[in-house]
């Protein structure tokens, strides 16, 4: 992180919740939540991007990063958390952004708590439809990685991010590749990102910006569902991402910034009117 920004901690539903943020408070705010084993650090490249622009908040969530770890008898509640968050800061109906897991949950957090949100960003989210009941669990060769991490050298793990993924910029895995050794393992007997996502886009009330990317490079969401995305909600547009997977930002720096310059630029003139 840049050292004039603020490292701390606030109380979140009775658990500890830590975040930074690039510090200037009479900006619009920016809330940006982070995917799966991830942490607030792995927006760094955004932040400072935008950082001239907005307050940017970037919490840890909950098993995550610096913030409360998880027990096994305790449903995990992103929305809620970033609900809490938005509260406990006195955040003024901010703008979100998530990726993947916190996509989900910006999503989620825009349909259970209108009255909190500005404006969404959806950076693929995890929207998974519920397999059937009797389905098997597959195998996650990912959250298998994940487990066998412990002790392994930091330079190791950077090492290994960077043969999986040549399109990434050297920045970006620094924060990576310590999000992995921070991750709560916890959260695999609980965690859960699958969520009748259809209801919930169809319950936004807030402007929102969908980024798709391409399916065949590893993207969740098709174009089948971001056209019924955009059927189910007037509020959301989409803006496909050429040349990136899942990790739009990560893979195609340029474009994604583009169109969420656009998006912003648009936002915050429909504010000023």
């Amino acid at each position: 992180m840049l050292s004039h920004w603020l490292d701390a901690y606030v109380t979140v539903n009775d658990l500890t919740s830590h975040y930074i943020r690039t510090g200037d408070s009479h900006k619009p705010p920016l809330l940006l939540l982070h995917g799966f084993s991830d942490n607030g650090l792995c927006w760094l490249s955004v932040a400072r991007a935008l950082e001239a622009q907005f307050d940017v908040i970037l919490p840890d969530a909950r098993g995550h990063g610096l913030s409360a770890r998880v027990h096994p008898n305790e449903p995990v509640d992103n929305a809620a958390d970033a609900a809490g968050i938005i509260t406990a800061l006195g955040l003024s109906k901010p703008l979100v952004a998530g990726h993947s897991m916190g996509g989900l949950a910006a999503t989620e957090l825009g349909a259970r708590f209108p009255d909190l949100v500005g404006g969404l960003i959806l950076e693929d989210p995890a929207w998974f439809d519920p397999p059937p009941d009797d389905a098997p669990v597959p195998e996650n060769p990912f959250a298998a990685w994940l487990l066998q991490l412990e002790g392994v050298p930091l330079d190791e793990i950077i090492a290994s991010g960077k043969a999986n993924n040549p399109a990434w910029a050297d920045e970006e895995f620094p924060a990576w590749a310590e999000s992995k050794r921070q991750l709560d393992k916890t959260i695999f007997q609980i965690a859960s990102v699958r969520k009748p996502w259809r209801d919930l886009v169809s319950s936004l009330t807030a402007p929102t910006l969908l980024l798709t990317a391409e399916v065949e490079k590893g993207a969740i969401v098709t174009p089948a569902m971001a056209q019924e995305a955009a059927s189910l909600s007037p509020q959301l547009q989409v803006t496909h991402i050429p040349n990136a997977g899942h990790n739009i930002r990560r893979e195609n720096y340029p474009a994604f910034m583009q169109a969420l310059q656009s998006f912003l630029a648009q936002f915050l003139k429909t504010k000023k009117d």
